[in-house]
């Protein structure tokens, strides 16, 4: 494909890898934060071609994975409510909340829906003023413009009858919080591309000199990867710690300005729940107050939910590169795409998904037949 072969170039690759291999002199672990990076460093392979003490870990960046159970509960809330029109993106419908999905909510008869964009919404809303019409507003910086401009053009067209279900979380703050576990052993970052090509990388450079970590912003394809990895590493070896920009091409230090104008003036910054990380200060957007009327979670008595998460899940510690997928005792038997028990299953971005669809919960017995590897233990 033009403008994409030559970033899975297998010439190129090689010689990354060697190059690796050159000047690779001690372990160092690495955290790959986007969770499109996770899937294609698993679908490419590239943790097997790393030089033996090279690890790459897997962060909180998958969207769909750090939105937190209560939230998940609080929308099939609304969603179940009458005269309510739901809608989401595709990849939350199959998100498990403490009672089923929005799948299952939507085959019980209630109105749920798949838009592409946010703006979609403005259009239900205005064919069904008998309808109220909430969107569920998740993800990082990369998704906040976008949602953002619901809200904003929903004030501006005089359209009451929309409202989001807002739960927006920043990467800065969730990359300290790793850094200060005492559990932590990251000692390098490849940063999201994506955020950065909205918000720029200006604000990882204080996290970068603080606690003297290299962070890369890196892309998604194999090459990208393999490139940032060897940046990463040529800093760490040499005893440096800076923010680089591998992923040039497509963002600066910057960002988009006029996305960062729109994002500020209708969200203000506050503490937001991560799954499986916890209450992070200052880590997320609420609307600001001028938007009350279209808080969702204002609008709705949603604030009493009883949340209840498997307690056999371990994807809280998958998030922060604490473990594996392979790891947890459910990985491929009692949990998989089709029966997921948490958030990092049913992502097409969520690493225990990525690991599944690839092959990683199988192994090859005595036999030659393929077996699960948590059937066996842990790899």
């Amino acid at each position: 494909m033009k403008y994409l072969d030559e970033y899975r170039d297998g010439e190129v690759a090689k010689k990354l890898v060697n190059e690796l291999h050159r000047i690779q002199t001690r372990p160092w672990v690495i955290m790959e934060v986007c969770g499109g990076q996770t899937h294609s460093i698993v679908k490419h392979g590239i943790d097997h071609l790393l030089p033996q003490g090279v690890e790459l870990v897997h962060g909180p960046g998958c969207p769909v994975c750090v939105t937190p159970l209560d939230m998940i509960d609080k929308a099939h809330a609304i969603a179940k409510t009458p005269d309510v029109t739901f809608c989401s993106f595709g990849d939350m419908l199959r998100v498990p909340g403490s009672d089923g999905d929005l799948f299952t909510i939507k085959s019980q008869g209630h109105d749920v829906r798949v838009v592409y964009s946010p703006l979609d919404c403005l259009k239900i809303a205005r064919s069904n003023p008998d309808k109220r019409v909430v969107f569920f507003a998740i993800g990082f910086e990369t998704t906040a413009p976008a949602n953002g401009m619901l809200v904003w053009q929903a004030r501006q067209s005089g359209i009451k009858n929309v409202s989001v279900l807002v739960s927006h979380v920043l990467v800065p703050p969730a990359l300290e919080t790793i850094l200060q576990s005492p559990e932590n052993r990251v000692q390098g970052f490849l940063g999201p591309g994506h955020v950065c090509a909205v918000m720029g990388y200006s604000d990882y450079e204080p996290i970068s000199a603080k606690y003297k970590v290299p962070i890369v912003i890196s892309g998604f394809e194999p090459i990208d990867i393999l490139q940032g990895t060897l940046m990463t590493i040529r800093q760490l070896e040499t005893g440096r710690a800076e923010v680089e920009n591998q992923y040039s091409r497509a963002l600066d230090r910057t960002g988009n300005l006029a996305a960062q104008k729109l994002v500020l003036n209708v969200f203000e910054i506050g503490d937001r729940n991560w799954r499986g990380v916890g209450t992070i200060p200052n880590s997320g957007y609420r609307l600001r107050s001028e938007f009350a009327e279209y808080d969702a979670e204002k609008l709705f008595d949603v604030q009493r939910i009883d949340t209840r998460e498997p307690s056999i899940c371990i994807s809280g510690e998958i998030l922060r590169g604490i473990k594996k997928p392979h790891d947890c005792p459910a990985f491929g038997t009692s949990c998989d795409p089709q029966h997921p028990l948490g958030a990092t299953m049913v992502s097409a971005e969520g690493a225990c998904a990525a690991y599944y669809v690839y092959g990683r919960h199988l192994k090859q017995d005595a036999d030659g037949t393929m077996v699960s590897i948590s059937s066996q233990g842990a790899a």
